[in-house]
């Protein structure tokens, strides 16, 4: 087994277990009532992580909260183990990508298939990725060429990725509806500089410390980021810092990860760790603004 192989079979223990239906059920801390553009960007983040987080769930699982949550209609979408759901409220259609699976071969296969090949628009992408997107694209476009709602994509991990690679070509298709945003939690990178500058979006892309997802496949092979990156720090606090800067929090992190007995290249992959951060990030902006 490859070094690639056993980082993604320690994160695949991880994935989120199904709670009880009442635990589900608030899961989204904000309500759906209204606009997500109306929401602050911290408060975006908050709620795309929450959806990022239900779509590990199977539809059956999770079909008696989604009314009670505030959905109007769902839809799931599978294509040989790619995932996706598109979420309809009264206001907003959500592309939600799943992340690895526990247990799924061909999501690590996707993982860890990093050869760049050519893209269907300019520039290299991520092979295993884009054959995922592939499968996906020709349903999910079927379903968004009716959609007149502003449209939204997100993902944690692989579905960070898919959501990248999808609102890009969501912007260049006939979808009447362009993307209004595009938020990521601890995604891989996704392709070469070329690929990633072709579609300009407004893409928020969360990184988490030493989350080692963010960190691969590596730059030596040709791949970059793309969007705004949102950078939380070793105390799980928004942080803006230079590269240095950055390193040295890298290894604050990794120093209190072992006084508490953990991998913090592992945890801080945790789709929980980045709803906990900023749950926390939320509560005191607000408290802070309405205390002034």
């Amino acid at each position: 087994m490859s070094i690639a192989d056993k980082i993604d079979n320690k994160l695949n223990t991880e994935v989120p277990q199904l709670p009880e239906i009442g635990k589900l059920i608030h899961l989204v801390s904000e309500p759906l009532s209204h606009p997500i553009k109306s929401l602050s960007l911290l408060r975006q983040s908050l709620l795309f992580a929450e959806l990022s987080y239900l779509a590990y769930f199977l539809p059956d699982d999770i079909a008696a909260a989604l009314k009670t949550i505030g959905f109007e209609d769902y839809q799931f979408i599978e294509r040989d183990n790619a995932e996706a759901y598109v979420f309809w409220t009264p206001h907003d259609c959500i592309v939600v990508f799943r992340g690895t699976e526990p247990g799924e071969v061909k999501d690590i296969k996707s993982d860890v298939d990093a050869v760049l090949i050519v893209a269907e628009t300019v520039g290299r992408v991520h092979r295993g990725f884009k054959r995922d997107a592939d499968q996906l694209w020709e349903p999910l476009e079927q379903i968004l060429k009716d959609v007149q709602k502003p449209l939204w994509f997100t993902g944690h991990s692989l579905g960070g990725a898919l959501a990248t690679i999808s609102a890009g070509r969501c912007v260049l298709s006939p979808v009447p509806s362009s993307p209004e945003g595009l938020f990521t939690f601890g995604s891989p990178r996704v392709g070469n500089r070329r690929f990633i500058n072709f579609v300009k979006l407004n893409h928020y892309r969360w990184v988490n410390n030493n989350d080692i997802v963010t960190r691969l496949p590596p730059r030596w092979l040709g791949y970059r980021h793309a969007g705004r990156e949102m950078y939380l720090d070793a105390r799980g606090q928004l942080r803006k810092y230079a590269v240095l800067r950055k390193l040295r929090d890298r290894w604050l992190g990794f120093f209190l990860s072992i006084v508490r007995g953990k991998i913090d290249h592992v945890t801080d992959h945790l789709l929980t760790t980045y709803i906990e951060y900023l749950t926390k990030i939320v509560e005191s902006n607000e408290t802070r603004k309405t205390s002034k």
